[in-house]
């Protein structure tokens, strides 16, 4: 095992990429190990990931301490592959303890390893950019990474764009896009939809933003002029009583309170919304007036009843969008560790009603 101390003692350093060891001597052990480099406060470590019945375990050790650990484990194995910046490893071991190493030097550019402790996804608004927008909103830092304490909001502006981004071939091409975001409160995601639909897709986007709260607004309204966003305004106002456009092409709702949310779709229907996006809150209409006689004993518990009143509703209000013409999906919004209310209806106009003869109506599919 002396000369795989050396060649692990020599790997075991920044440029490492990553080992599998495999080829268990026991059935019911660990089946197999994967180590990886990766940066915890600025120190380097090796994470072993073992697995063993289904389950996965992770350790993660300093280089002197995971050269050891790889010599105890390859009495285990059969076989390791160990890759680094200049070398690949094959190493294999007999029934007899005898340690055969192959060495090849890597061919080609080799891609830089994720050096993060958990691995980074892929955000359509990525990490380590220069977003002006999510700086001044606190989400970012001038050098571009995320807050700590925003990262929730961060993965939740970015999970709404692809939502958006799915419904992408909805929106035309050749003409301004309008879309209505009421309640936007501080307005992360409406400057989000703003960012990602004009500036990096490149449509002819006009998004109007609604809220109660003067201040917000005023807020909101300067952010807009700083970025020089022509065509993303704030206005002050409730949904119900907003008249300022004739026909729009989506309606956005986030958290809009209780019947508010109602209020918004009717308006989106009115408006012959291509698309809606709502996120509903505070469902109490309906909890106050369900009753059934089978789900008494459930309904009797006050969260089962409001959270099952919630879902009832949400369900009726997809079912009422369908009846309006639009394809309504129901889909989780964030992670329900980060909150219970992760509800997001979209919906997408698929055919309108015209008049035909006889004063009748029939379906029409709009062209997509």
């Amino acid at each position: 095992m002396q000369k795989l101390r050396e060649v692990l003692e020599q790997s075991f350093r920044i440029d490492f990429l990553h080992a599998v060891l495999s080829g268990p001597r026991e059935k019911d052990g660990v089946t197999k190990v994967k180590v990886r480099p990766i940066l915890k406060q600025g120190v380097l470590f090796f994470q072993f990931e073992a697995y063993k019945n289904n389950q996965v375990f992770h350790e993660n050790y300093e280089a002197n301490q995971a050269v050891g650990v790889v010599l105890e484990q390859m009495q285990r194995f059969r076989q390791m592959q160990l890759e680094t910046k200049g070398f690949r490893y094959t190493v294999l071991v007999s029934k007899k303890g005898k340690v055969t190493i192959q060495k090849k030097k890597q061919c080609g550019c080799v891609k830089d390893v994720e050096l993060s402790h958990n691995r980074s996804k892929q955000y359509i608004l990525p990490e380590g950019g220069c977003v002006p927008f999510l700086q001044d909103l606190g989400v970012m830092t001038p050098e571009g990474k995320i807050v700590h304490a925003k990262f929730d909001k961060f993965r939740q502006i970015n999970r709404f764009l692809e939502f958006i981004e799915d419904v992408l071939p909805v929106f035309p091409k050749d003409r301004e896009v309008t879309i209505l975001d009421f309640g936007c409160g501080k307005s992360y995601l409406t400057f989000a939809m703003y960012y990602y639909l004009h500036e990096l897709k490149k449509y002819d986007v006009r998004i109007i933003g609604l809220d109660l709260k003067t201040d917000v607004i005023r807020h909101c309204n300067a952010l807009s002029e700083k970025y020089g966003y022509a065509k993303l305004k704030f206005l002050e106002g409730n949904i119900a009583d907003y008249t300022g456009v004739e026909e729009v092409d989506m309606v956005v709702t986030l958290h809009a309170c209780d019947t508010a949310t109602d209020f918004a779709l009717d308006k989106a229907i009115g408006w012959n919304a291509k698309v809606i996006l709502s996120v509903p809150c505070c469902q109490h209409e309906l909890n106050g007036q369900i009753q059934n006689e089978i789900l008494e004993p459930v309904l009797r518990y006050g969260l089962i009843k409001e959270r099952i009143a919630a879902l009832v509703t949400d369900a009726m209000r997809a079912e009422y969008l369908e009846s309006c013409g639009y394809e309504a999906q129901i889909l989780e919004f964030i992670d329900m560790e980060h909150t219970p209310k992760n509800i997001l209806i979209r919906a997408v106009k698929i055919y309108r009603f015209v008049r035909c003869w006889g004063n009748c109506w029939r379906k029409e599919e709009r062209r997509r």
